[in-house]
This record gives C-alpha cells, structure tokens and sequence, in this order.
C-alpha cells in the first residue's frame, strides 16, 4: 500500500530529512537502532503520518507505531502497473534522480535473468552491496526468495574474505572494485607462499585442458576456491566495466550484468551457459539493444527497450522525455557496440567522454582501467583539464596511492611526496606506452583524501570537477 523509497542508513540526519520532504513520505519505517536519527527529524517532516518501528509490536500512538502491528492488520490487492518503488539515483554526474518503478518491472527483471542464470533452491547467495540500490534488492535479494534460496549477509567490507569462508556461498553479486581486491588479497597470499609461478603454469595447463573436455580446475585450485568459501559457482559483476584480467581468473563461474536504475535494472546480462569475459552480456528476454548513430568502429550510445523500464522519473516530465523517445528507446548514456553475435561492450560514460580538438574520442574508464593494475594505486580519476590560452584539454589523472602498497615495495624512506610522485608517474609513463598517442596522460595530480564515492563505489566526477571551479 504505497511507494516505497529505499534510503542509504548511512545518510547524515540532513540528507534524510531532505529526502523525507523531496518524496514526500508519509510513512517512515526504521531499526531500533536509528531511533535516534528519527526523533531529530520528526518535528521538521508534518507531512509523515507514521513513524514505524521494525521488530516492534507497539498499537498506534499519535505518530508512532511498531511494523509487526501494521503487517497484522494490512492486506491490500497487488496492481502489477502501480507506482510501488521509488529508487533515488547514486548518479555520478548530476543530482540524484527519482525513478519510478511498478511491480512488473521488478518481477519482468527476475524472469528474464532466470533464464540465463539458472538459480536453485539449494544456492546461497553472499550479500555485500547496499539493499537501498536496485541492483542487490531485486537480483539479490526477490530472485533467490522467488527460487527458495538463501542469502547470507557481509558483516561489512573488511569482513568479506572471513564472511565467505565462514558462509560457503554459491553465489555472489558484486561491483568490480570489490571483485578485484578480493582477486588483490588472494594473489597476495598466492605470492607470500611462493607458489605464484606454480599457480600461473598451472592455469596454462588447467584452460588447455578444458578446450579438449578435461576440466581440473576446481582440484587443482582447491586452495584458491577454499578462500572463496569452496562452493562458489557463480560471481556476478555489474555496475562498471572490469578489469579482463581478473574476470579471466575465474572464468568459468564469472558473469557481467549490464543496465540501470531506470531499467529495473538489468537489461544484459553474460548467459552461464556462454560466460564471455569482457562483454557486459547479451540483451536478457524482455529487452532489446541497439547502437545509437555507431562510429567506423560501430561505438555509439546504447538504447535500450525493455518491460523493465522504469515508468519514468519523480515529477521530472521533461527529464524523462529526454531519455525516453516516442518508441519507447531508452538513452542510456552509455557507449558501447555490439558484436555479430549480439554480446554488448560497454566503452565509457558519453556524459564522461573528453573530445579532442581533431574531434577524437577518449573514454577515461578505459584508462583508469589500466591504471588500477598496479596496486600502487588505490584509486584514480582520468578526466580532460582545461588550460589558459588554449582550446586542447589535458589529459589528466587524479591519483590515490596506495602508500602501504609503496611503502612495501620501496621502503619508509619512498613516502615523501616528491617519491610517491614519482613512483605514479613511472607507472604512467609504462601505461601511456599501451595507449595511442592522443590518449596519453599528461599530467599527473596526487589526490590525498578520499573521492565522493556512490554506493556502487564509482566517484562522483561531477562533484570532484565542482571543488576544482570552487
């Protein structure tokens, strides 16, 4: 009975009321433990007529009621077209965006990825992504309730590994940050143990045995699979592109995801059956792709059709219109191409994209790929920097260390700030050698605190170029 609005827990006591008044809730339901946070913004939010409180049984008084007493006493009819969810957007490079979805969407969403993804009553899915994104709340958490499955929730990030262990999963949906440092951690143990060369040669014989039907790979890495639990089966990857690499590492159980808060939200996704490592996937059954105005190299921006799709944004007519054409083709903002077979490639952001002055295209997602292999760098931000008297962009990369990282392999005497430049800047003259000639970075800023992360973990460029014009 009503729009539901998932909100980040970690929000300031501001941010929550803001967004209490901009959805104009009428009801707010929250944990014992955020009782606090509730009672400050009480006062300031008329408009909510019920405050409620999970795990609780309390009758109504005045505003105030327990969540076990209104599940007691409602029951209302399901309307698969209503406006039910109202997911506000992380975006990255504007304000965020009230997207409204139905349940159709969400139950169209399920379906469609129970085709290519072939989830059991017997699996375990790992839950470490935020439930308050579209993302984990329908694929993590209504797919596996919808098949009888289980789930096991992170205690948090610094607990993954030890979470895993003690969790056997057989499934796990992630973003490709965490799927590469958990990749990170295992090979730095690989390394301390000195089996690392082992381990390589033996990934060389173990995949050319595959090619002729033999596959070893779960005996011969049983220590490896033992750190991620020992039953795990599938790893999903959505949100960003990933580092080939590290999808190659387990690539037999690895799948990538592709879509939007806005298509409910995957609208591709890599079939188990046909694991491509590098291809965001294929258009999932209820939907299709296609390339918006494709270069020489058959790039463009991707549209998307799908019964996913969201019924559009929060009292925002004219931005939906503007990403939403007359045939129902959504703009996603993203660019990529096809292949023969109908996989998708996702190249970078085209709100992202630094034009040259010959009109070239650079994606800074295919560069900050490159430059997140080296484990001197904790995080990176590629982007084009303006320059007095001159029309040219500069290619730029805004840079993280990783100083325990450099610490290790240089010694103390390496953390003065002219070395930790130095040392990045190494690592950039050798990456810039696999880019062409216009990609090349030119300058290098070292970024001290942290990014302004969404809670996928991708920064938030347009807020980190705001502090540079104030």
């Amino acid at each position: 009975a009503g729009i539901a609005v998932p909100l980040d827990k970690e929000l300031p006591v501001n941010e929550i009321e803001n967004l209490i008044k901009r959805s104009k809730a009428t009801a707010v339901i929250y944990s014992a433990k955020r009782k606090e946070q509730i009672d400050k913004v009480k006062d300031n939010v008329p408009m909510v007529k019920y405050f409620i409180e999970m795990n609780s049984y309390d009758k109504v008084k005045g505003r105030n009621v327990g969540l076990n007493t209104v599940l007691l006493e409602g029951k209302k009819l399901v309307d698969p077209e209503e406006f039910k969810i109202l997911f506000f957007t992380s975006g990255t490079t504007s304000q965020s965006k009230g997207v409204m979805l139905c349940n159709r969407n969400l139950a169209e969403n399920i379906n469609s990825c129970s085709a290519y993804v072939d989830l059991k009553e017997t699996d375990r899915l790992f839950s470490v992504l935020p439930l308050h994104h579209a993302y984990e709340s329908s694929i993590g958490f209504l797919y596996p309730f919808g098949v009888g499955a289980s789930i096991a929730i992170c205690e948090g990030l610094k607990y993954i590994l030890p979470d895993i262990k003690e969790s056997h999963p057989t499934a796990m949906l992630g973003v490709p940050v965490l799927i590469e440092n958990i990749h990170k951690n295992i090979n730095k143990s690989i390394e301390k143990s000195g089996k690392s060369a082992v381990v390589n040669s033996m990934m060389h014989v173990t995949n050319a045995l595959k090619t002729v039907g033999i596959d070893m790979k779960r005996k011969v890495f049983k220590e490896i699979l033992d750190n991620l639990g020992g039953k795990l089966r599938i790893i999903v990857s959505a949100a960003a592109p990933i580092d080939p690499k590290v999808g190659k590492w387990v690539q037999d159980i690895f799948l990538q995801g592709y879509g939007l808060t806005e298509t409910a939200p995957i609208s591709a996704l890599t079939p188990d059956y046909d694991t491509r490592v590098g291809s965001a996937g294929k258009a999932v059954v209820c939907a299709e792709l296609k390339i918006k105005d494709p270069n020489e190299k058959g790039e463009g921006e991707v549209l998307i059709k799908s019964k996913t799709l969201m019924l559009g944004y929060y009292e925002d007519e004219e931005a939906t219109k503007a990403v939403i054409d007359e045939d129902g083709w959504f703009n996603s903002g993203d660019v990529g191409y096809l292949d023969k077979d109908g996989f998708l490639y996702i190249t970078g952001r085209s709100k992202n994209v630094i034009v040259t002055q010959n009109g070239k295209n650079i994606y800074p997602e295919e560069i900050e790929m490159l430059l997140k292999k080296n484990l001197e760098i904790k995080e990176c931000m590629v982007y084009g920097k303006a320059q007095e008297n001159s029309k040219e962009l500069t290619i730029t990369a805004r840079v993280i260390p990783n100083l325990i990282e450099i610490e290790q392999k240089y010694g103390k005497d390496s953390l003065t700030d002219e070395k930790v430049y130095d040392v990045i800047w190494k690592i950039i003259k050798e990456t810039n050698k696999e880019l062409t000639s216009y990609k090349a970075i030119k300058k290098l800023e070292i970024k001290k605190d942290d990014f302004e992360m969404t809670t996928t973990m991708k920064i938030k460029r347009y807020k980190e170029l705001q502090k540079d014009k104030s």
